[in-house]
């Protein structure tokens, strides 16, 4: 410390940094006056008065028998007052990893995203700031450099300068002005142009606000609803009723198990609302005030939901029998990252993105040598991206137990993708089966040519390739009506139902790519003209096939287009139609 006090003086306060790295396992000897409490005591205030930061290191792996707890107890609460007196940040290690994590050379100041009031009800308001807790470090931008410069030259930046420009489909040589360009947005098979006038007016521009919803039980908010970085919601510094208020609503909520709901907008101007939960953290620290944790939760349109059986379905030969479950559990105990009476592994505080760690040093490994070859992974970073060495070694048994208690088949590449299409399907549909098919992957059969009409053998893929084609917008429109003509002709030419398994393919199909293509009306009509007709052909029985998996019209819920309630929908088929005598 007194070194860098002689060194910089008064200059670069609040950047001034001490690293003390130690085991902190051996006596300190006394000062010659007052206690060890005291000399550390009068460090602490001297580091405050010169704007220094200090971070205190102890590594302490497997203890020896040399090691003296009492001392080393002493030692942790000396190095505790640093923490509590002055900008100190105290950490224990065991393992390199966690060294090379708490080693941080860049420290990033916290800036709020939010300060106001977070909005109880109109007539009460807390003053609160809002910080971001985590946020994803992103990998360097690596910029343009031009060798073209003379080298003589000291003052040039060897900055590439990017120009684009816009030529018109029509005359190629003709360069289309800014004034004369506007953006297109796809909505099914049309361009729709929205001026930047328009798209300005259409813009939601909600005021700057956090306000809070309501409550809800802890237990109705799934982990893997979180979205995106986490937030910390604190009381304004200084603010004593603020504090208070935030401490009584944190508590209140820990004690009650429940969680807040809240719409926020973080900035005047953002284009977009943000709902998310509230979770109380409440200290244990008599120095740090309660505070709260915010995730982002999803809206409809976020939420990914796949259908899959439930292994209850499965017969008891598919089902795990005793050995084997004995076998699993123990192969997750071996792999257990927090093992009593150790140091828990690969502690997010402490563990550095290996990718980024790489890169940094090899950066700083060019900087002083540019001709130097990229050195091989670093031992430290192997024992973040792969499993320890050590620990497989010592749990062989285990692997082996595991390993012979299930058998492995090696799993044949076939010539071509066999994987079955399971689309989004939105929370609450009933469309049951009917968005599963066996087909071959559609992308890679459209990709090998150019379908221009359905065909006989693979009507769906057919089907499915034309409406994905974007040379020409009349696609979308032949596709269907070649898929509509198919879909008659396999009704009409059926013998007893042989055919209506294939055109119930067809069918859903048909309606998947006129919900897509935003055409309801097209497959609702003919939906409704083909049950008209085998009412007539006295084929009423493919009705009763289509209800039977419950296949019906395209309603409001599904597409915006369409007229058709989610009552009308349901009922379409059990309607009962009259018979022609």
């Amino acid at each position: 410390m007194d070194m860098l006090i002689k060194k910089y003086g008064e200059t670069y306060k609040g950047k001034k940094r001490l690293c003390l790295l130690t085991n902190a396992q051996f006596p300190i000897k006394y000062p010659l006056e007052g206690t060890k409490e005291d000399q550390v005591s009068t460090i602490a205030e001297h580091m405050n008065t010169h704007g220094m930061r200090m971070e205190s290191i102890v590594v302490r792996g497997s203890l020896t028998g040399e090691a003296n707890k009492s001392v080393m107890d002493e030692n942790d609460n000396l190095l505790g007052i640093f923490s509590k007196k002055t900008c100190a940040k105290l950490a224990h290690v065991e393992s390199p990893t966690s060294l090379l994590g708490a080693l941080r050379t860049r420290k990033i100041s916290p800036v709020t995203i939010f300060r106001g009031d977070l909005e109880l009800s109109p007539k009460m308001k807390i003053k609160v700031w809002v910080y971001k807790k985590t946020s994803e470090e992103k990998f360097p931008t690596l910029k343009k450099y031009s060798d073209k410069a003379p080298p003589t030259d000291k003052f040039a930046t060897h900055e590439v300068k990017v120009d684009f420009e816009y030529k018109s489909v029509e005359d190629p040589s003709k360069v289309v002005p800014p004034d004369q360009r506007i953006k297109g947005y796809r909505y099914g098979p049309q361009v729709i142009p929205i001026s930047s006038a328009e798209w300005d007016a259409v813009k939601f521009k909600p005021e700057k606000s956090v306000k809070l919803l309501g409550f809800s039980d802890a237990k109705n908010i799934m982990r893997h609803y979180y979205m995106k970085d986490v937030n910390v919601f604190i009381p304004e510094p200084g603010n004593t009723r603020a504090i208070l208020a935030v401490s009584a609503l944190a508590r209140a909520m820990q004690d009650m198990n429940k969680v807040a709901i809240l719409r926020c907008v973080w900035r005047q101007g953002q284009g977009n609302v943000v709902v998310g939960v509230l979770t109380p953290n409440v200290s244990d620290n008599d120095n740090i005030p309660d505070s709260f944790y915010f995730n982002v939760l999803p809206f409809a349109e976020d939420v990914r939901e796949f259908q899959f059986p439930s292994f209850n379905n499965f017969p008891a030969s598919w089902q795990p029998n005793e050995q084997q479950q004995e076998a699993a559990d123990d192969f997750v105990r071996m792999f257990d990252l927090a093992p009593p009476g150790k140091e828990e592994a690969l502690q997010p505080g402490l563990t550095p993105n290996p990718v980024l760690e790489r890169f940094y040093r090899h950066l700083e490994l060019r900087s002083r040598h540019p001709d130097a070859a990229v050195p091989p992974l670093d031992e430290t970073l192997r024992m973040i991206t792969e499993p320890d060495k050590e620990l497989l070694s010592q749990n062989r048994s285990v692997l082996d137990v595991f390993r012979s208690r299930f058998e492995v088949k090696e799993n044949p590449k076939l010539k071509k993708s066999s994987r079955r299409f399971l689309r989004d399907k939105p929370s609450g549909s009933n469309e049951g089966h009917a968005d599963i098919s066996d087909e071959p992957n559609s992308s890679e059969y459209t990709s090998a040519v150019k379908v221009e009409k359905v065909g006989d053998a693979t009507p769906v893929q057919d089907f499915e390739a034309m409406i994905n084609r974007r040379d020409n917008p009349q696609w979308v429109g032949k596709a269907i009506k070649d898929m509509k003509n198919k879909i008659h002709d396999l009704v009409e030419d059926s013998y007893e139902g042989d055919n209506y398994p294939k055109a119930l393919e067809c069918l859903i199909a048909l309606r998947k790519g006129c919900i897509l293509e935003q055409e309801p009306k097209q497959f609702n009509d003919f939906l409704r003209t083909l049950c008209v007709f085998c009412q007539e052909k006295a084929l009423s029985s493919f009705c009763e096939f289509l209800a039977s998996k419950e296949l019906t019209l395209i309603s409001k819920t599904e597409a915006i287009d369409s007229e058709v309630t989610d009552d009308e929908a349901r009922n379409f088929l059990l309607k009962s139609e009259p018979k022609l005598e």
